[in-house]
């Protein structure tokens, strides 16, 4: 039984070679090749080359050439057809089971794709043998020339049109309709067109067959239905796993890394009359997984390019609150407004290409375009405000699939609220962020360290960090520290000989792990501190003297704060793990001082 050539020819169009290659062979960029060592030959020089844009590799050393069905069959030792269902599920196709269903289904096709391509081709004539005048003064004023219309194949379909009555006798009403190129008029019983008084463009599949069309109105008439309709969704065509362009922009993927996802036809249009053919438009719905995971199989940035005007503000945040939990550590996804009243078509008419690719720099990353705006309009003043932005975050990041992904947006958005919430009304403790996934050993052995400290420790681990790191202000402040009251024996011996290293005079900028004190006595501390400290990352930003000491002060308070009871029962648990005599006569002489009260 043999795999209909549009199935295999459709897994082809979706994968990479370098992607297929690259999983056995590493791989290497060179110019527009990848080159990587030989998985047929031993070798020492890289003999081996892969091409995207022709679709095969080659091997010097053996000979061996080929498409991805051959690479996979030669290296694997696998037959055609177990090749066929390897690459068919990791091109996200369905499996090819030489049913009657699947035999129905291509008939279909068949009759499905002449249909439209007898309709591309009859309507593109159209446009290019009997333009009316308004028709020649709609394209003039939007700068569409020969040759966008040829290589778009570009349509229009006349206030009048005859398609219908062409192939009525060729096939059945039911393949008609089918097409998604007609609706019934119920009242007058007739078939009517749906794109009359249109521009079309074709919507292409990967392979370059035509699978559906959208259509603009010319007409400036305000009682003109939609100035943009798609095509219906039909057995061959679903709207949110297809992209207007994708079957030209996929072949740049070798040169760019960008995509350009744009709103409208035009936009894909001027873009490439700019020679900025890395660009692809969605079909009037709102973006979905499915496309955004078709465009990383060729490119790794994708910049969404809405219009600047509210509206394409509102589609980019429905897009980046759905798609933030798809990002990967490889693939990322930008946004770019352009300037108000301004879409991609008209700004780039206006200011060309290298004024379009310079304002491409203003791009911003999809967890900054969420952070800039859901805290647009928060009151840090206000406890209400606040809660409901940190509620609303926390959903956001949580939501994000990979784990390590999570976890560096989650740091992001701690450096930015410490950056937007003063100290006071910040405490990092408070934003405890659910970990759907499995954590890293690294990340889950410290918060089992962390659950081993009790909550004064930790103060004071990070009032210890404060001053260990900033020695240079605490040597010219030393009556502060002298006057600290650290609970920990082990602290408080550690901040005595910091205080008395300070105190000799004999402060330098070398480096402080080095000390023989902290090296002999007190390095598993400093070890612990350095790494438990839940200061590190206000410390990051806040660099300035007067903020150090304002955030020394605070945490001092903090600590006074910590009452007579709370050191009683915090020494007790201190002496279940380490029963010495100092510890012990400590909370002797609290119970004593409770006793007198």
């Amino acid at each position: 039984m043999k795999y209909p050539k549009e199935y295999i020819e459709e897994i082809k169009n979706r994968l990479k070679v370098s992607s297929v290659v690259g999983k056995t062979v590493n791989l290497k960029k060179r110019g527009k090749e990848f080159i990587g060592l030989s998985p047929f030959k031993n070798e020492k020089t890289p003999s081996f080359t892969v091409n995207d844009e022709k679709g095969f590799f080659h091997c010097f050393s053996s000979s061996e050439h080929g498409n991805i069905f051959d690479f996979l069959m030669k290296t694997q030792n696998l037959k055609f057809g177990e090749t066929v269902k390897i690459l068919a599920s990791e091109a996200g196709m369905r499996p090819y089971t030489f049913s009657k269903q699947d035999e129905e289904r291509e008939k279909q096709w068949k009759i499905y794709s002449k249909i439209l391509s007898e309709y591309k081709l009859f309507y593109h004539n159209e446009l290019k043998n009997n333009p009316t005048p308004e028709l020649r003064d709609y394209l003039s004023k939007r700068g569409i020339l020969e040759k966008e219309i040829n290589n778009f194949k570009i349509g229009y379909v006349p206030k009048y049109p005859s398609f219908y009555e062409k192939i009525s006798k060729q096939y059945s009403e039911k393949e008609i309709m089918n097409s998604g190129l007609f609706y019934l008029d119920e009242r007058n019983k007739k078939y009517i067109e749906r794109f009359k008084d249109r521009l079309i463009f074709p919507i292409n599949a990967l392979n370059g067959s035509t699978i559906a069309f959208g259509g603009r109105t010319i007409s400036n008439n305000k009682n003109t239905f939609a100035k943009y309709i798609n095509s219906p969704e039909t057995l061959f065509f679903k709207k949110g796993n297809n992209l207007f362009n994708l079957d030209v922009a996929r072949k740049y993927s070798n040169e760019n890394e960008d995509i350009f996802l744009v709103e409208g036809y035009m936009d894909v249009l001027s873009l490439n009359k700019e020679n900025i053919m890395n660009t692809v438009a969605n079909l009037g719905t709102a973006l979905t997984e499915t496309q955004i995971q078709l465009l990383w199989r060729f490119f790794n940035n994708i910049i969404i390019c809405f219009d600047g005007d509210q509206g394409g503000r509102d589609a980019a945040v429905r897009a980046a609150d759905k798609l933030i939990e798809i990002i990967k550590p490889d693939s990322k996804i930008s946004f770019l407004f352009l300037p108000i009243s301004h879409d991609p078509d008209s700004f780039i008419n206006k200011f060309g290409r290298e004024y379009f690719l310079k304002y491409t720099k203003n791009k911003v990353s999809i967890h900054e375009f969420i952070w800039n705006h859901y805290s647009e309009n928060i009151n840090t003043k206000e406890p209400s405000s606040m809660a409901n932005f940190e509620k609303t975050l926390k959903q956001k990041f949580n939501s994000i699939k990979d784990f390590t992904v999570r976890k560096y947006t989650l740091e992001y958005f701690y450096d930015k609220l410490s950056q937007l919430t003063p100290i006071t009304n910040f405490k990092k403790k408070d934003f405890k962020f659910s970990l759907k996934s499995k954590p890293l050993k690294q990340t889950k052995d410290l918060l089992l360290k962390k659950q081993n400290y009790d909550e004064i420790e930790l103060k004071e681990f990070s009032i210890l960090y404060l001053i260990i790191n900033n020695l240079d202000i605490f040597e010219k402040k030393i009556e502060l520290i002298s006057k600290l009251n650290l609970y920990s024996p082990l602290c408080k011996e550690f901040l005595k000989k910091i205080i008395n290293y300070l105190a000799d005079g004999d402060f330098n900028k070398t480096n402080f792990n080095n000390l023989e004190f902290v090296r002999n006595d007190f390095a598993d501390l400093v070890n612990k501190i350095n790494i438990l400290t839940p200061i590190k990352f206000i410390l990051k930003i806040k660099k300035k003297e007067e903020d150090l000491l304002k955030i020394y002060e605070e945490m001092v308070q903090e600590i006074g704060k910590f009452d007579i009871s709370h050191r009683i029962e915090f020494l007790e648990k201190k002496l279940i793990d380490d029963m010495n005599n100092e510890t012990f006569q400590e909370l002797l002489d609290l119970k004593n001082q409770v006793n007198q009260v």
